[in-house]
């Protein structure tokens, strides 16, 4: 069968994102694949491991990354973002904005630049729970492999440490911003999601005591490359935890918040509590729901996460979180509907089950019409959205749903003037 080759762009580097422009190129098409962080991977990469097979996730990155660096057709962008599209599909003139690294092709990977810099800067990889120099590699399997310098932080050649500290003059402090304009058959889109913003549910006082985190940063505490290295310790003291609350539905399923289910939270606590049970078999978790929504496979993993000692489940929402402030305990108030009891217990530390909110969620953007809840829709002819930044979905959703769009985007290079 004889395919006519094409031009593509795909906007947005996590595993929706990376998923289609590997397929794209294994089709034999050239890709761009732009992506405004320093490296590749999106939220994807800060995780533990999946659900519900729970394996890390760079089982599946690390083959995709595999198959990018043996793949000539793929060019990849960093610390890029599209500015505009125009044309139609078959012709579409993309404008991306690439702001400066800082650090050029030169770079090993040695670390001398992070020894000699002395300012330091809250970790995002880690949301905040650990920190790295002004001068940092995003994470320890970065791809690509290349440290980067926070401008924001980094004071710049007033300082020049890392200069100087630096052997194979990998240090570019005057790089510039840059314009460059891509063209494509058709567009890609997946920006993903973030975590909707905690300290908007003023009644749990998220962001006023150290022992309520969200379910991201739980993530980054059990994982390996965490702050803590795979030790679930609480933040204020790093105490080995014995009971911890697991509050779902935080600012979902609420008309005064996120009025919608985000799909995974669900079964992402359950996955969670794996992880109490297995760094300490004696502790104590309850779990607060609305319902627990489960779908597939996923009800065969409820039944196992339910097999552990010492879990229990609450059907009721969360009404308050307050801190013992001699202990850093946490109380949570809420009712059990069932029994019609009320509940406040002490924990040492709670998780909340922050929903997926559409990264670009109140932006002006280029890249397609969005909903009232900023998730896009089904676009324009030659622009398709897949993963997050359509719907919640989970990982295995996110890849069938970048396939898919692969094979629309392909009809599109018949139309190329």
């Amino acid at each position: 069968m004889n395919i006519k080759k094409g031009e593509f762009v795909v906007v947005g580097g996590g595993i929706s994102g990376i998923a289609a422009a590997v397929e794209i190129a294994e089709f034999g098409n050239k890709v761009t694949l732009i992506e405004k962080e320093a490296s590749l991977g999106g939220r994807v990469s800060k995780m533990s491991l999946y659900f519900p097979k729970l394996c890390p996730p760079y089982c599946g990155l690390e083959i995709y990354f595999k198959r990018i660096r043996s793949n000539p057709n793929i060019q990849i962008m960093t610390l890029s973002e599209v500015a505009n599209i125009s044309g139609t599909p078959g012709n579409f003139t993309v404008t991306v904005r690439q702001s400066p690294r800082y650090v050029n092709a030169k770079c090993t990977g040695c670390n001398d630049c992070v020894s000699a810099c002395p300012v330091e800067r809250p970790s995002d990889f880690d949301y905040s729970l650990s920190k790295t120099k002004a001068v940092y590699l995003p994470h320890e399997l970065s791809f690509p492999y290349r440290y980067v310098i926070d401008d924001k932080t980094c004071p710049g050649a007033e300082c020049g440490k890392c200069i100087l500290a630096c052997k194979y003059d990998a240090i570019d402090l005057g790089m510039k911003a840059e314009s460059v304009e891509l063209k494509a058959d058709a567009v890609i889109v997946a920006t993903g999601w973030k975590p909707y913003d905690a300290q908007k549910l003023t009644n749990l006082n998220y962001g006023k005591m150290s022992n309520l985190i969200t379910n991201v940063m739980m993530e980054r505490l059990a994982a390996p490359n965490g702050p803590t290295k795979g030790e679930i310790l609480r933040p204020s003291d790093n105490k080995k935890v014995e009971r911890v609350a697991f509050v779902q539905c935080a600012g979902s399923r609420d008309e005064n918040h996120l009025p919608y289910c985000s799909a995974v939270c669900c079964t992402a606590s359950l996955k969670q509590v794996s992880y109490v049970k297995e760094f300490n078999k004696e502790a104590q978790v309850s779990v607060f729901y609305i319902d627990l929504r489960v779908m597939g496979r996923n009800e065969d993993f409820l039944t196992k996460i339910k097999q552990h000692d010492g879990l229990k489940f609450v059907k009721g929402k969360v009404a308050r979180i307050t801190e013992d402030p001699d202990t850093k305990d946490v109380w949570v108030e809420a009712e059990d509907i069932l029994s019609g009891a009320k509940h406040r217990e002490r924990f040492d530390m709670a998780v909340l089950a922050t929903g997926i909110e559409p990264s670009l969620s109140g932006e002006k953007t280029c890249l397609g019409e969005q909903d009232k809840y900023g998730f896009f829709g089904s676009g324009k002819d030659g622009i398709f959205h897949i993963g997050c930044c359509h719907t919640p979905s989970d990982v295995s959703a996110c890849v069938k749903l970048a396939n898919g769009a692969v094979l629309k985007a392909m009809q599109c290079v018949g139309g190329r003037a």
